[in-house]
């Protein structure tokens, strides 16, 4: 019981102090998390079936985390520390924003909040792109199929296929050693 309470307060601490959501909160688990409960590997591994699964990626990373960590209960434990604080959060905002919607200093707040929150989400895609191998001579593929998504429309979900028939064909077969 001492541990999954350790799991929830360690994502409910990460839910409690990062803006911007799942992308944003990355650092943080990478910091909490890396070295102490997962390598530097088990966190890629996880943020990339996180990225890939349906929802909320911040909360599939501690539903992921939970469970290799202590199977089904660690999994409700830390996607509950993660999903509270924000709820919290959100249903505090609700009761009192249409009180302070025009209110120009909380306007402004929100305005500011903006840029900060952009880097936070930058800081993690530079990370996961170090992670997976991303060089100068390979990063005209991301570059790539991000403006293919954002100019041409094309689906996230046709990338993946992609994606996935490139890796089956172009990658070289791992020889067991």
């Amino acid at each position: 019981m001492r541990n999954l309470t350790k799991l929830f307060f360690i994502f409910a601490k990460i839910g409690l102090f990062t803006l911007g959501g799942g992308y944003a909160m990355l650092p943080l688990m990478e910091k909490e998390l890396v070295g102490t409960y997962l390598s530097k590997e088990d966190f890629l591994d996880v943020t990339a079936v996180a990225q890939s699964a349906p929802g909320i990626m911040a909360i599939n990373v501690a539903i992921l985390t939970g469970y290799r960590l202590q199977g089904g209960p660690g999994a409700a434990f830390a996607a509950c520390g993660a999903a509270l604080p924000s709820f919290i959060i959100i249903l505090g905002v609700a009761l009192f924003f249409r009180q302070f919607a025009e209110n120009a200093v909380v306007v402004r707040l929100f305005k500011g909040i903006r840029p900060a929150v952009v880097a936070l989400i930058m800081v993690p895609v530079f990370t996961l792109a170090e992670s997976a191998g991303v060089t100068i001579k390979t990063v005209w593929v991301s570059l790539a199929v991000a403006l293919a998504v954002w100019l041409l429309g094309v689906s996230p979900v046709y990338v993946v296929l992609v994606a996935i028939l490139c890796g089956l064909l172009f990658t070289k077969k791992e020889q067991p050693r």
